[in-house]
């Protein structure tokens, strides 16, 4: 049985980052399958917001091929994503676990990557006075 190849998301070249989700028991998953790992159910594919928390970060100084030579030290992140996958990915430097990310892409050679960095604390409320302030 061959799993189908599907070009909608990064490893196609595309800004996105796509996930599955069984249609019988709800799991989610990340890598594409033709089937749910845990009951067999067919699956639908959808986008991804690309936010979530960081789980861990490491720098990689002595990279795995020649060809990424060029572009140590680099640092790679898993994150767990807010639709309920885990992922990895590139990251900034000064980035922490349990810092809220946001991905976006850069070019690694001819490699569209996920890069994942710092999300901007969104604004809530009423916005501080001077006044309120002293």
């Amino acid at each position: 049985m061959s799993i189908p190849l599907h070009h909608d998301d990064w490893t196609g070249g595309t800004e996105a980052i796509v996930f599955e989700t069984c249609d019988a028991c709800r799991k989610r998953w990340y890598f594409t399958r033709s089937r749910c790992p845990t009951c067999g159910g067919s699956v639908t594919r959808s986008p991804s917001r690309g936010e979530g928390t960081l789980c861990a970060v490491t720098t990689v100084s002595r990279p795995p091929a020649p060809e990424l030579r060029a572009y140590a030290p680099y640092r790679i992140a898993l994150v767990e994503i807010d639709e309920g996958f885990r992922m990895m990915g590139h990251a900034d430097d000064g980035l922490a676990v349990g810092d809220r990310v946001r991905s976006g892409y850069r070019r690694l050679g001819s490699v569209l990557v996920p890069f994942f960095s710092a999300m901007k604390a969104p604004l809530t409320g009423a916005p501080l006075r001077r006044e309120s302030l002293t």
